[in-house]
């Protein structure tokens, strides 16, 4: 395997331990703009050709997917204060409903949390909250991981090809994935505020109910 060939003792392979140091601490903490990370890596892939932009994918993603498996890990090993966390303010209907909902879609909802913006942290805590199964849970977060790197790497390759000088590159590469993240928790935002005024309308009475 490509990750596997990588001689990481190499001191010009000092690029995918910092790729791969600050997606797996930005997963854990998230202090640290991975996607940006991921961005500028495969800027310097293109531009400079001294990375491999495969690598840099299944680095990125491999980092990102223990990243995620620890966050759910914690939270399945502190069930009940999770499980408190995610059931505040909830009535014990609505937090069934949610149950439901991981069981009818939890492989969706931990691939959409992955791409949405600030969206990952609570879907794995309220996976790990409600008991949502390791062994659906893993396939989800692999595909969430892999679909998250390219995406970002793709920002990347975007500012790499317009750029043979990896600085600036790296600089676009990094204000792409600014201006993609800001775009995504906008369109967000107003989704869940429309779902929020739909749920707020009254229910209209039909013609020939009482008034």
């Amino acid at each position: 395997m490509i990750v596997l060939s990588i001689g990481w003792t190499d001191p010009s392979t000092v690029g995918y331990q910092a790729l791969f140091g600050g997606v797996l601490l930005g997963s854990l903490v998230p202090v640290v703009p991975t996607g940006a990370v991921v961005g500028a890596a495969a800027a310097i892939a293109v531009s400079t050709g001294r990375m491999s932009l495969v690598a840099v994918v299944l680095i990125a993603t491999v980092a990102a997917l223990l990243g995620d498996l620890v966050t759910y890990g914690v939270a399945r090993a502190g069930r009940g204060a999770m499980l408190r966390w995610v059931a505040r303010g909830q009535s014990p209907e609505r937090l069934e409903a949610a149950r439901e909902q991981f069981i009818r879609r939890g492989g969706l909802l931990v691939v959409v949390g992955r791409l949405v913006p600030a969206g990952r942290i609570p879907v794995l805590l309220a996976a790990g909250g409600l008991g949502y199964p390791w062994r659906r849970l893993v396939p989800a977060a692999c595909l969430a991981c892999l679909v998250w790197a390219i995406a970002y790497a793709a920002l990347g390759v975007l500012s790499g090809g317009l750029f043979d000088d990896p600085v600036p590159a790296t600089l676009l590469a990094a204000l792409l994935v600014l201006v993609a993240g800001g775009i995504a928790s906008f369109v967000t935002s107003r989704v869940r505020r429309r779902r929020a005024e739909r749920a707020a309308e009254p229910v209209t009475r039909g013609p020939g109910a009482a008034s």
